[in-house]
């Protein structure tokens, strides 16, 4: 399959790639991710708002590294348990989602996206566009554009 969404048989199929933030599976379109790589030295910022971790120089790139989980409000990411940085493209330059740890990439059916539940902690905030079932998990869809909106 390739890394586009594909129409099969009417079915819009997107590759999530999947992670967790807190104990919450989360996901968002594999296409919006640049790369995945471990936390490394960060100069602070100083005045940045307190999810923004600081900035990093990769391979001459300029990437601000925020705090995923403090962001959406599910709490802080521990930078001690070996967590990972998805580098995303946004329009003001790459930026760096810290996570707790990288999932697998799940093929997804976008027809079959769902509301999240009201009892569902943190994932039915402004960050999340819905909930995709698997047979086995439910992962929270991440809506990339809004977290990396400008407004708190």
């Amino acid at each position: 399959m390739s890394n586009q969404a594909q129409q099969t048989g009417g079915k819009k199929i997107v590759e999530l790639a999947t992670f967790y933030v807190g104990e919450a599976l989360c996901g968002m379109d594999i296409l919006k991710v640049q790369e995945i790589n471990k936390l490394m030295q960060m100069t602070k910022v100083p005045q940045a708002p307190d999810y923004v971790l600081g900035i990093l120089n990769l391979r001459g790139q300029i990437v601000t590294i925020i705090d995923l989980g403090k962001k959406v409000g599910l709490g802080e990411t521990d930078t001690d348990a070996d967590p990972r940085n998805i580098i995303v493209n946004s329009p003001g330059g790459y930026v760096g989602l810290l996570v707790k740890k990288i999932g697998d990439v799940v093929p997804a059916d976008m027809e079959k996206l769902e509301a999240a539940p009201a009892n569902m902690s943190g994932i039915q905030g402004d960050f999340f566009t819905g909930v995709y079932k698997t047979d086995a998990k439910l992962i929270g869809i991440l809506d990339v554009d809004k977290v990396l909106s400008i407004e708190d």
